[in-house]
């Protein structure tokens, strides 16, 4: 039985969110159908564009994202006390970039006078509004819904384009957030779609290693990563940058060459942080998905999860003890 979404989202535990969606009908997303012959590689722009869209609406972040063949991943740090501190109007102004709004709220932005019953029922909606654009829900169905309506008008079909939920995993700990990140980041060279990282289109490791090569600033569309941690630390992935990608290239590499163990725990300042040594690091990022399903973390993580989201048990718990049992 699928759970409740309430039950797989706990802002008291943790901020950060993996989430994938699928087709359904062996329905391409992008890529090549290879009984049709159709070439569908152009969408892959498609949900990129909308997926950076919506964090600039949306008080979520987007830390890592990868548009495969059939589904995409996106790894996503939820802001809530940046919703909190918007004013009305922002919260309406951000509402509005997506829809229409309620005849009072229309009536709001048009600037008319507003009833005293209608001033109650805009300062709830505001609320309302304002719970959503912080909602991985909303930020997915929009995402989905925009997708699936371009690609079915293109198919000039209707029907289910997606499958009808999307799945999410909190992420606990510094751990299970960088190793998802890889993860999603190393998606195209596990398929063979790409030989490198920055080889990766419409992935979050391209965007930054781009960035990189044209000698600019992080991308303003990504969550940055801000170095190691100190006081008065902006918002951001307490993590070099650097570090991040070079331990992204030599886990492709050992991927593509099915090298169990070849990166040290010298080699890589994050891995000595996270306390994890090579073992764990390649079997978190190649096999993040098949060992947990609603949260990934330590054991200690994972109990507290489960109590503050009235779960019975938690599937990934042993393996937890094995995979974080350093962190």
């Amino acid at each position: 039985m699928p759970q409740s979404r309430k039950s797989q989202i706990s802002l008291v535990d943790t901020s950060y969110y993996h989430c994938v969606s699928r087709c359904v009908r062996r329905s391409f997303l992008c890529g090549v159908d290879k009984y049709s012959g159709q070439n569908y590689e152009h969408r892959r722009e498609w949900v990129e564009q909308r997926l950076l869209f919506l964090s600039s609406v949306f008080s979520i972040d987007i830390a890592a994202y990868a548009v495969m063949s059939n589904h995409c991943h996106v790894v996503m740090y939820v802001d809530k006390d940046q919703a909190d501190k918007w004013s009305q109007d922002d919260v309406l102004a951000r509402w509005n970039k997506l829809h229409k709004g309620t005849l009072i709220t229309q009536k709001y932005t048009r600037q008319e006078v507003l009833t005293k019953s209608e001033g109650i029922v805009f300062d709830e909606t505001i609320e309302v509004y304002r719970k959503r654009l912080y909602d991985i829900s909303w930020f997915m169905r929009n995402l989905n819904e925009h997708i699936a309506r371009e690609a079915n008008k293109e198919d000039k079909c209707t029907g289910r384009f997606w499958e009808g939920r999307f799945k999410s995993q909190a992420l606990l700990d510094e751990a299970a957030v960088l190793a998802c990140m890889a993860y999603v980041d190393l998606n195209p060279i596990r398929a063979k779609m790409a030989n490198t990282p920055e080889d990766s289109k419409y992935t979050s490791i391209h965007k930054r290693t781009q960035a990189i090569k044209q000698k600019k600033h992080q991308p303003k569309t990504l969550m940055p990563f801000i170095g190691n941690p100190r006081q008065d630390m902006p918002k951001g992935i307490a993590y070099s940058l650097k570090d991040y990608c070079e331990l992204v290239d030599c886990t492709g590499r050992c991927i593509r060459a099915h090298k169990a163990g070849y990166i040290e725990d010298t080699q890589s300042p994050i891995l000595e942080r996270l306390s994890l040594d090579a073992d764990q690091w390649l079997t978190l990022t190649t096999e993040f998905e098949q060992h947990f399903s609603t949260a990934v973390g330590s054991e200690h993580m994972l109990q507290q999860f489960k109590q503050h989201t009235d779960h019975r048990r938690i599937r990934g718990m042993a393996k937890a003890k094995t995979l974080f049992k350093s962190a």
